[in-house]
């Protein structure tokens, strides 16, 4: 090997040398920050009291969640209240939820992690957390979920088998170009703002009237009750009507924990049949009143309006020879349930304010018309004819009737003498004619 040869071999060693030092030292820094990356709180510092609005968009569907006037909004359905708790753990999972893992992805693989933004439904779940000045604070893109496998059991989430169920998101945090994996898989951020609002709603307690006023009077009906044990009677009942106690089981207890599954925007009462209403009223041994508005059906959904009113008494009668103890007692708790009657009322009177969209089942069973409340009437067995076709014909004394019965009776024939009958013979011998 001469010089040149060896020299040219050197500068080889040194130059793969140096590319594995490079390589070497690049996936060391890499690992370094992987490791450092892990178990750390995803949004770092996050200032979880000053967000003020949440704006979450996949694709063109979007929603925005706001504070205002001390309650969050859902801006899509005209500023309706939303869902407080739901929101408040969403936020405080987002404050500490912690990398558990960090992928090495290109730009090309981005899209197979659901991480490249666009303009599809298939694309990222984008989360702007902003300000009260909205100013954003920090932008979370939620991927594709990471699924466990089930090893072919079904998961308490729906899923499972070989396609496990979710346990986690790779997600992208701002502008970084690094791809986690948190812990949380939160599968109920999506940009529907119906699924976002406060699903509270009034309860009816303790029905004692209930009416029901179709646009086609002759199906209208209502029932009343003397007391909360006692059986509902049919008001104004016509001749011939008998209440099914039966029947009226499924309609005794209305709204007795009723709920919405959205509530309708700009639309107009004649597009719903609320200019038309099926009108619901019920009244209470609490003295409330509630009328609900029920319009057409439309996708298993009926569109309903509902005002509230109640008569609450001011003052308590007392008893008579009421002690001084008893009346304490119980003026305090006349006091006690006003004032939660009060407020009851107050919190329903704000329900009035909207157009709702319900569940068949919420009002179906009261959609009934008067005649299926109704028992069904008994037929009079007495006034049918005899059953047996087989049964002997009375005996006809009339000769002529049976040898033609074609024949009418000569009317001016006379009629038949009786015949002298012939007397019995005798068995006593002695007393016998001779002959």
């Amino acid at each position: 090997m001469n010089r040149k040869q060896v020299v040219i071999l050197v500068v080889l060693v040194v130059v793969l040398g140096a590319a594995g030092w490079f390589l070497h030292n690049r996936q060391e820094t890499a690992m370094n920050a992987t490791v450092g990356s892990m178990g750390k709180k995803l949004l770092g510092d996050f200032p979880v009291n000053d967000v003020t609005h949440i704006v979450v968009q996949q694709g063109t569907n979007v929603v925005n969640i706001a504070r205002k006037d001390n309650l969050w909004r859902v801006a899509e359905r005209k500023d309706y209240p939303a869902n407080y708790s739901e929101i408040s753990e969403f936020l405080l999972k987002a404050k500490d939820v912690k990398i558990v893992q960090v992928e090495d992805v290109g730009p090309s693989q981005l899209s197979r992690l659901q991480l490249v933004p666009g303009g599809t439904t298939n694309g990222p779940t984008v989360v702007d957390f902003k300000d009260k000045s909205d100013k954003s604070i920090q932008t979370l893109t939620l991927g594709k979920k990471h699924m466990k496998k089930g090893g072919g059991q079904p998961s308490p989430f729906g899923e499972g088998g070989d396609e496990g169920f979710p346990d986690g998101r790779y997600v992208k945090l701002g502008n970084s170009k690094e791809v986690d994996v948190i812990s949380e898989a939160f599968s109920n951020i999506e940009p529907k703002p119906e699924q976002w609002l406060n699903k509270d709603f009034f309860k009816v307690e303790k029905p004692k009237t209930i009416a029901v006023t179709f646009p086609t009077a002759t199906n209208s009906w209502k029932i009343t009750r003397e007391t909360e044990s006692a059986d509902w009677k049919l008001a104004d009942a016509k001749p011939g009507e008998q209440l099914d106690t039966g029947k009226v089981g499924g309609v005794s207890n209305p709204f007795s924990s009723p709920s919405f599954n959205d509530v309708a925007v700009d639309a107009k009462p004649a597009e719903l049949g609320l200019d038309k209403p099926t009108v619901i009223t019920v009244g209470t041994f609490e003295n409330f009143t509630y009328t609900v508005n029920v319009g057409t059906k439309t996708n298993d959904n009926f569109p309903m309006t509902l005002t509230v009113a109640a008569e609450l008494p001011k003052e308590r009668t007392p008893g008579k020879d009421e002690k001084k103890e008893d009346k304490d007692k119980l003026d305090k708790e006349f006091a006690d349930k006003r004032k939660k009657d009060e407020e009851k009322l107050a919190q329903e009177k704000q329900y009035e304010k909207w157009t709702y969209l319900v569940s068949s089942w919420s009002v179906d069973s009261l959609l009934k018309n008067r005649s299926e409340l109704m028992a069904e009437k008994k037929t009079d067995s007495t006034n049918q004819p005899p059953a047996s076709a087989s049964s002997p014909a009375p005996a006809d004394t009339n000769a002529s009737a049976v040898s033609d019965p074609f024949k009418l009776p000569d009317a001016s024939a006379p009629a038949p003498k009786d015949e002298p009958k012939a007397p019995a013979p005798s068995t006593n011998s002695e007393t016998a004619p001779k002959p």
